[in-house]
């Protein structure tokens, strides 16, 4: 169900953010506004979308709960530390809050490396933890998110306090993204890889800003869609040959339509 291409100690590492060259002169950008596509008025709706995926989780949760518990006896008889991973996040209106997973590497592993962006067949991931990777179990917990109500199944991925502060910076209108609740799977979730460098992440903003201009039940659905096909390996491609989400032509090269309607203005407090 859920998936996360930036797994918890990949992210990124304060030294190629702070190399890269901030716009200078430019204001903190003040939240996303959301234009409507639908019928249903945006803060109707994002009530309507706390429910549903509300109750969706919490059903998920009786279901997944074996697997959650099993899961977690085998991390913690294949390697040492914890059988969760707990991590401060950056929710809706920038206040922190804390993201639980399936512990996938070894204890404590950012002592050996420190923050860092994501790379191909990292060596701290341990045997069990690829498997946990690859099936998308290790997200599991993150039900518990949605039922404490700090995230909801769909929206923008939540990112660590510390490079929040640096990534706005850097990439006019980050911020932007934090004008609703992070999501468990999400537009970019489902479209783009691990975070490589500061060009990956401005280009994830896009797709997060192409979600919020279209914020409606109608873009959920799609996205909810090509989440069982991605977590299924995407078969015979089945995400671009069904047109579940709009093509990477679509969000990049051509901007949202004039907004219609705004969300409210949420305070930024990370």
């Amino acid at each position: 169900m859920a998936i996360d291409a930036d797994h918890h100690p990949n992210t990124p590492d304060l030294l190629p953010l702070a190399a890269a060259k901030p716009h200078r002169g430019r204001k903190r950008a003040a939240p996303a506004e959301v234009v409507r596509h639908s019928p249903v008025p945006a803060g109707r709706y994002l009530a309507i979308k706390a429910a549903l995926e509300f109750t969706l989780a919490l059903l998920l949760t009786v279901l997944a709960l074996p697997v959650i518990l099993l899961a977690a006896l085998l991390v913690k008889l294949t390697s040492r530390g914890p059988a969760f991973y707990t991590q401060t996040r950056v929710g809706r209106g920038g206040r922190p809050f804390t993201i639980y997973k399936l512990r996938t590497m070894i204890h404590d592993c950012e002592s050996l490396t420190g923050p860092r962006w994501a790379i191909r067949d990292d060596p701290r991931v341990t045997p069990l933890g690829h498997f946990l990777r690859l099936s998308h179990l290790d997200e599991l917990p993150q039900l518990f998110n949605i039922l404490r109500g700090d995230m909801g199944l769909i929206g923008p991925r939540p990112e660590r306090p510390e490079f929040v502060r640096e990534l706005e910076v850097l990439i006019p209108g980050y911020r932007n993204r934090l004008a609703v609740r992070p999501g468990v799977t999400g537009l970019a979730q489902v479209q783009l890889g691990a975070d490589t460098d500061v060009a990956s992440v401005r280009r994830k903003l896009q797709y997060d800003l192409h979600y919020l201009a279209r914020l409606g039940p109608a873009m959920d659905l799609r996205i909810l869609a090509a989440t069982a096909v991605y977590v299924l390996g995407n078969p015979l491609n089945l995400t671009r040959r069904l047109r579940l989400v709009p093509d990477s032509a679509e969000i990049e090269g051509v901007a949202p339509a004039s907004p219609v309607l705004a969300l409210a203005r949420p305070k930024l407090s990370a």
